[in-house]
């Protein structure tokens, strides 16, 4: 058998003989013998141990052990070698460490006995479980350090406000560790806490929490493990609780008496003052509606309450006068929109008395009519009386007033107003067809403050008078087929008339008296204001007449009736029997000449083009030809001239002509300025001269050379407004005495020849990387 012991619990393995039953439908096994095993349980470690020593745990033996040093026990697991160490020898088994529930509860371990020389196993391996048994080494913690409740003012007693809860780490199945009991420690007398639950509750009546004396209390709350005992861990946390308001209080007016001046010109809607309640509760609570409840002006004020503070603005509702009345004495009262029925005892309503006193102002003067309507005849003479305004200063010392006309109401002067009396006049003759309506504006101005006045619109009607003659309507032509019969019926006349009688319009048509000899045609009045014209006779030749005037007399039915003569222009025409005009080729008696559209069209188009045609030249004549720098291939003047042959230095003569740098015209006109516009020389001062190119290509006159590449260096040196294609200028003269004497290949030796380098050396450090050049391969070469 293998037996542990532990260090708290005896955990006995003992090999054991088991006998195994298996039954088999189709085969009967016979008995045999079982394995030996550890028979295993579990056992508990306490946490935090805090020896100095390692823990024992217990001690592993088997009954293979002879303790002749041939077996060695092994453990495995969670923890195996680290936490848990075995003394492989003699079975001890130790924790190295202290052991935290928290972090870890159990551990699974495997325990085996095996011979030290071949590793082989003695027993079978067997499975335990280490449990670490708890202590209160944890202290209760709640989830925030500080909470926020609200709970509503005149709350009752035992009202709940907020709960809240600890969490303990300890292991809450095994003892006390982890069992809570809340308590408050600060927040007497106005709230408590329930013990096991950690509910708060308000622990005073309604009287007592009130938000308008204290709207904010702190209470803090303790959690204490171990079930409240002595000895148990405490944690803490804090809560702001906050009241919330109710409409506990109504509002009240500050004073019970407001006085407010207005001035009696004040317009309607204009405020006269802010009358202000204080309410003790907030938010919506605290809201008012203002009312005019009382007195004597409740039609000629009112009051409404500015959302924003909570203030009644008093206005003005309808006009106010001095001279009628001077004060108002009006009853106010405030309330809350919304009530809370608890707390109606308490009241509600609040009243005030304001005064309004009404200040005199100098007023304008006012008119007796808002607008006046007058009417004249359009055939009244000038100074005719139309009617008159009247206006007064309503103020108690009835200043004189004085009238006049807004001109820009009567832009052609057709009026005007007495300055006394008022009386309205024409300065001259009005025409009904032409405006039945004038529409002007009255000013009535205080003879002693003309700046006090007041205006009144005047609308003048124009009564019409027959003095428009009836005349025939604007169709004054029509035709007669060549075939008619007698008293056939060929138009209907018609008339018109400006005047516009009140009992409308009564026309007479007649023939005039030259159209009533022997007549061509008869006319009837329709007594409807038109009338009709008949032939008179049969057949009307287009040959011997083409077309008959017909002059008709329309007279009106007024007084004094007035008549004019129209003519009818009545033209032949050929004519189907059924009386359908089929050709009229006769012209009109009276025709205008003139052009047709499409002729003046015409005639704008050709005028536009000759317009076109003259700009077009006038801007080819005003071009001028610019005349080229370079007037020819010879005229290089100042150019730069490249050549492909390089020269053979001093000697070489024969290398290019410089005749192109001694041109005739340019020597002549060495000294001429450049086209170009040349600036005052005090404004550029003379650059300095430029330095000629050395190494440039000689000819034998070199006294000429140097003559000419001087004289044109200085015409580019002093010449400022030499373009960019002067900038560069390259002369033919390299100078004598020079020590390197000429670099051609055709005045010096053959390339292949011997030469001595050496005086390289002697010019300086600028040519040092040539002299070691062309000196080493010297010596290379010698060598």
């Amino acid at each position: 058998s293998l037996i542990m012991y532990p260090d708290l619990l005896f955990l006995h393995w003992r090999k054991n003989e088991m006998l195994e039953t298996c039954v088999n439908i189709s085969i009967n096994l016979p008995l045999r013998r079982a394995k030996r095993g550890w028979m295993w349980n579990q056992f508990y470690l306490q946490e935090e141990y805090t020896g100095t020593d390692n823990q024992y745990v217990g001690k592993l033996h088997s009954d293979m052990d002879r303790e002749d040093g041939n077996v060695r026990y092994v453990l495995s697991g969670d923890g195996a070698g680290t936490v848990f160490v075995i003394d492989e020898n003699s079975g001890d088994l130790h924790v190295t460490r202290s052991l935290d529930r928290e972090t870890k509860a159990t551990y699974t371990l495997k325990a085996q006995a095996v011979n030290r020389v071949t590793g082989r196993p003695l027993e079978p391996e067997t499975e335990f479980i280490v449990k670490i048994h708890d202590v209160n080494d944890n202290e209760p913690r709640f989830p925030k350090e500080v909470y926020m409740a609200t709970v509503p003012e005149r709350s009752n007693a035992g009202t709940s406000v907020i709960r809240v809860m600890a969490e303990d780490a300890d292991d809450e199945m095994f003892g006390l560790a982890a069992k809570l009991v809340y308590s408050i420690s600060q927040g007497h007398p106005y709230f408590s806490v329930e013990p096991s639950t950690g509910i708060i509750r308000t622990a005073l009546g309604p009287d007592e929490m009130d938000r308008e004396r204290r709207e904010h209390y702190q209470v803090v709350i303790e959690a204490k493990d171990m079930g409240g005992q002595r000895g148990g861990l405490t944690g803490s946390t804090v809560v702001n609780i906050s009241l919330t308001d109710v409409n506990d209080n109504p509002p009240r007016f500050i004073n019970r008496i407001y006085q407010f001046n207005v001035a009696e010109s004040a317009e309607v809607g204009a405020p006269i003052g802010r009358i202000r309640a204080v309410d003790p509760d907030i938010g919506k609570n605290a809201e008012m509606d203002f009312t005019i409840v009382g007195g004597e002006g409740q039609d000629v004020f009112d009051i409404t309450t500015d959302k924003i503070t909570q203030e009644g603005i008093l206005a003005v509702k309808k006009p106010l006068d001095y001279e009628k009345k001077k004060s108002y004495d009006l009853h106010i009262q405030v309330q809350n929109p919304q009530l809370d029925v608890r707390f109606l005892a308490l009241g509600t309503k609040d009243t005030a008395m304001v005064r309004v006193t009404v200040d005199d102002v100098d007023e304008p003067p006012v008119f007796d009519r808002f607008s006046y309507i007058m009417e004249v005849k359009e055939n009244a003479p000038v100074g005719t009386a139309v009617s008159s305004v009247s206006a007064m200063d309503p103020d108690i010392k009835h200043s004189p007033v004085r009238y006049s006309i807004d001109r820009r109401t009567d832009p052609d002067r057709l009026f005007n107003v007495h300055a006394g009396n008022g009386s309205i006049f024409l300065l001259k003759t009005l025409d009904r067809e032409e405006s039945a309506w004038h529409n002007i504006s009255v000013i009535a101005a205080e003879f002693n403050n003309p700046q006090q006045t007041s205006r009144v619109p005047v609308y003048i009607r124009v009564l019409d008078v027959n003095d428009n003659a009836p005349k025939l309507a604007s169709f004054h032509e029509t035709f007669v087929c060549d075939n008619a019969k007698p008293g056939q019926k060929i138009h209907t006349i018609t008339a018109e008339d400006a005047d516009d009688p009140i009992g409308g319009h009564r026309f007479l048509f007649t023939l005039a008296l030259e159209g009533s000899v022997k007549p061509n045609f008869t006319l009837k009045d329709n007594q409807n204001n038109t009338a009709s014209l008949f032939t008179r006779r049969a057949g009307y030749g287009r040959l011997q007449q083409s077309a008959f005037l017909v002059p008709v007399v329309i007279s009106d039915g007024e007084y004094p009736m007035l008549s004019s003569t129209g003519t009818l222009t009545v033209r032949v025409c050929a004519c189907t029997r059924d009386g359908n005009m089929e050709m009229c080729s006769a012209e009109p008696l009276s025709s205008s000449a003139g052009l047709s559209t499409g002729a003046l069209v015409a005639i704008l188009l050709c005028v536009i083009i000759l317009l076109l045609i003259v700009v077009l030249f006038a801007a080819l004549k005003r071009q001028k030809k610019k005349e080229p720098l370079i007037i020819s291939k010879e005229d290089v003047r100042d150019n730069v001239v490249s050549y492909n042959d390089e020269g053979g230095g001093e000697e070489d003569t024969q290398a290019f002509d410089i005749g192109a740098l001694r041109h005739p015209e340019v020597m002549e006109d060495g000294g001429k300025q450049r086209r170009d516009i040349l600036p005052p020389e005090t404004l550029y001062p003379p650059p300095p001269l430029r330095r000629v190119p050395p190494h440039t290509p000689t000819s034998r006159n070199n006294a000429d050379v140097r003559d000419f590449i001087n004289q044109r260096v200085q015409e580019n040196d002093s010449n400022p407004t030499a373009p960019p294609y002067d900038s560069l200028a390259t002369y033919a003269y390299e100078g004598n005495g020079s020590v390197a004497e000429s670099l051609s290949s055709l005045g010096t030796a053959s390339s292949e020849g011997e030469q001595d380098y050496n005086y390289l050396s002697e010019w300086g450090p600028r040519f040092r990387k040539l002299a070691d050049m062309y000196g080493g391969e010297d010596s290379d070469r010698d060598s």
